[in-house]
Order: structure tokens, then sequence, then C-alpha cells
């Protein structure tokens, strides 16, 4: 592809735009301006402020088994009566939501999950190598550690029906794992308190202690290489002969190429392509805390009753919440940090918190929790990168090679077709 960034007529032109700039625009926008393709990253706010700045920091190969929606009655009361730290909805969200949390269910039984996790497993192998070519280049692969991660059960139940699907399904991919009693755990990290049955420690899991600034340098790539971070209205774009045009803050901008990576906003633009898709968000919070006396740990975990998840971060210890379905720009209602706060602190002495208020992110999501990646048929020029559900940061880096190859003709690094825009149609 020829590089073609130049000022015309007052207006920059380039070969590609890259609408958003989370971990998958951002490494979309690095691997195409590696490639000498010239290349525009357009986003609202900076690098990573978004989704991609509040995750639980976590790189997860094993990750094949998707989230289910629940199936028994029981779960379901208990979900609609509140009573589950790891879930919360908003009632006037529902009407909304019921298309997309019908079908969601429906791909939740276990060979839904058996076929999503076949197409994931793709991408999940080559996560971590991803994620070290990109920071590697951007000289930010201190922000990687290889800490694995707990998966921690209070329950004997809930650790045996982990036994039976879940694991058995995990390990079958060759995911290195190790069953750790509570003394166990504690000789690797005595921070984390003996309250629970058992650990599953995932050895190939990687820890991001700094997610936001993991995407901050693999944007800076871009202009490193001579592309552009420009700050702009996604919503502006607009065909404009047989490219396309959106206007930044330097001005119009004139691409051939649009890559959508627009996470959880992703569908505002691409309404305008009569593409219609099963989508929804699952909103999220965290909050940081101050380590208590003897509370520096090194390993994150999630505690499998309380559905959160603990990770040490340079501000202080990261709670993560599991899922809020709800609109995606109704106020926020943080509930599940206070429902799952008490609960962390059984495991870990948590101090005082140190943010102001609970920081609240967005996951974009599809029913069968794969991503949409791929040209979008009948809309010349269009590419989409979104929908990585809880895998966002796991899956950016190898998101963006595969859309780097589809966008430069080069033999994809993984097939591309279970992700194609149109499954759904």
């Amino acid at each position: 592809m020829a590089a073609s960034l130049r000022l015309e007529s007052g207006h920059v032109r380039v070969d590609v735009v890259v609408l958003g700039a989370g971990i998958v625009g951002a490494s979309a926008a690095a691997h195409l301006a590696r490639r000498g393709v010239r290349t525009a990253l357009v986003d609202r706010r900076a690098p990573g402020k978004e989704t991609s700045f509040g995750n639980a920091g976590l790189i997860e190969p094993s990750g094949v088994v998707p989230m289910a929606f629940p199936r028994d009655l029981a779960t379901l009361a208990k979900a609609a009566l509140g009573l589950l730290p790891q879930s919360n909805y908003h009632l006037s969200a529902l009407p909304a939501l019921l298309p997309f949390l019908w079908r969601y269910r429906q791909q939740s039984t276990h060979a839904n999950r058996l076929r999503s996790g076949v197409a994931l497993f793709p991408l999940l192998s080559r996560a971590v190598e991803a994620h070290r070519e990109l920071l590697t280049a951007a000289g930010a692969a201190h922000l990687l550690h290889p800490t694995g991660f707990y998966r921690l059960f209070r329950a004997p139940e809930s650790f045996e029906r982990y036994l039976s699907f879940e694991l058995a399904v995990e390990a079958g991919y060759g995911s290195p794992y190790e069953i750790l009693s509570p003394a166990e755990v504690a000789a690797r990290d005595p921070a984390i308190r003996p309250v629970f049955h058992k650990a599953v420690w995932w050895k190939d899991a990687v820890a991001v202690r700094s997610p936001g600034e993991a995407v901050t340098a693999i944007a800076g790539l871009v202009p490193r290489h001579g592309g552009l971070l420009l700050t702009g209205d996604a919503r502006s774009l607009r065909r404009d002969g047989t490219g396309f045009r959106v206007d930044t803050g330097a001005g119009p901008l004139e691409a051939d190429t649009v890559v959508v990576a627009l996470g959880p906003w992703s569908t505002d633009v691409t309404e305008q392509f009569k593409l219609k898709l099963p989508f929804a968000v699952k909103r999220g919070y965290h909050m940081h805390f101050e380590p208590g006396s003897d509370a520096k740990f090194d390993t994150p975990f999630v505690d499998m009753e309380g559905g959160y998840f603990l990770a040490p971060m340079p501000r202080g210890i990261r709670l993560t919440t599991g899922v809020e379905f709800a609109l995606r720009d109704a106020p926020p209602t943080p509930v599940q940090i206070e429902r799952t706060r008490p609960m962390a602190n059984e495991l870990v002495a948590l101090g005082p918190p140190l943010d102001p208020e609970p920081w609240m992110g967005r996951r974009p999501c599809l029913p069968d929790s794969l991503p949409v990646i791929g040209r979008l048929t009948g809309a010349e020029g269009v590419v989409l990168a979104f929908g990585h559900q809880h895998l966002g940061l796991t899956l950016g880096p190898i998101t963006g090679q595969l859309v780097a190859d589809i966008v430069t003709g080069t033999a994809p690094v993984v097939d591309p077709a279970p992700y194609r825009p149109e499954r759904f149609a």
C-alpha cells in the first residue's frame, strides 16, 4: 500500500484511519504504522483513557471458556433480587437489553461455550507474545509480570463444578496450572489469607501492572513510525468519494480505509453502514485501596464466589467488579464495590480507598463472546475490530496484528472467519 500522508487543500490524507485509541485500536494502528502504512489514530481522549484504562491488568491465555449467563432458576432468582455480589442490573434497562440477554443465554450452553472456545484459542494462544512484541518495541516490556493468577474457591461445591467443566476444557488446550491448598498459596503470597477451600494457579497468565500506561506506550509507536495521533470525534465519520473523512483537532482527515475499534462506542459509527448487531455492554467498576499491613502480594486473583478481582497496581490494590447490565451511558451505580469490599478484606488486608470515587468502564459484548474482526461486506474500506468482552486487554495486540494483516492483504496470523461481522445476519 502506497504511503500517502500529505496535505491536500488543507486536509491531511492517510491510508488508514483507526478510530479508537484503546488497546485494540492502538495495537492496530501500531502494527499498520510499523509496516509502513500511513496511519492516523483518532480518539476523543488520549490513548488508553477509557475502557482499557481500568481493567484487571491480566493477559489470560487460558480464557477459552466464556463467561456464561445463568441458566438455573435459583441463580437467576438471586441475581434478580440483588443477592449476587458479582452482578447488578438496572431494571429500567431490561427492555432494551432483553434481545441481547436472550441470545446471550442461548449461547451459554456448554456446547456453545465450547464452540466459542475453539474460535478464541487461536487468538489466546498468541496473546502473550503479541503483547511482548509491541511493548518491547515501545520500550515498555517492564510492565509485563509473568506471575500467573489464582482462581480462589471458598466453597468445595463451586470448586468441584469448576473442575468438572471449565478446568477440564482450559487444561485440554494445554494451559499449565496447579491446584493449591491455602497453605501452598500462603507460601507463595503470604498476604493472601487462608480463608478459602482451594486455588487454581494458572501459570501462563501475565500481569500488566499499569494497563493504561501499556496502551499509551503502544500508541506511541504510531508517531514513531510516521503516523499521527489525533484528537477527534469518531461520530463525524462520513463517506467522501471513494474514501472517508473525519473531523479532528488538526482539521479534516481523509483516509482510504477506516478501522472501527471504538469498543462500547463502536455501534455509534457502524449504524451508518446498516450493520445490525446484538450488541450490549457489561459495565464494571474499580477502586484502588491502600495495602494494609503485610498486604503486599504479587499474584493477582479472582474470588470465584464474589466475582471480583484483586490486582497489585502502582497506585495500590485494584479491586475490579463483575458485571452490571445497564445502558451504556446511564449514571454509575457502583454498588458492587460496596458488596465485594468486605469479601476482599477477608482475603487481603485492605487499607482506605485511594480514589475519590469508583471508576466505571464498559465492556463491549456480543452474545457468543467472540469479537467482530474483519472487513464489512457491502461497505468498501470498512474494517471492524471490537466486541472483545472480558478479554479486551488479552486480545488487543493480537487483534491489532490480525487487523493489519486484513488491511494490507497479508496472510492472516489466524483465520478471521469465526469473527466475521455478518455472522449474526
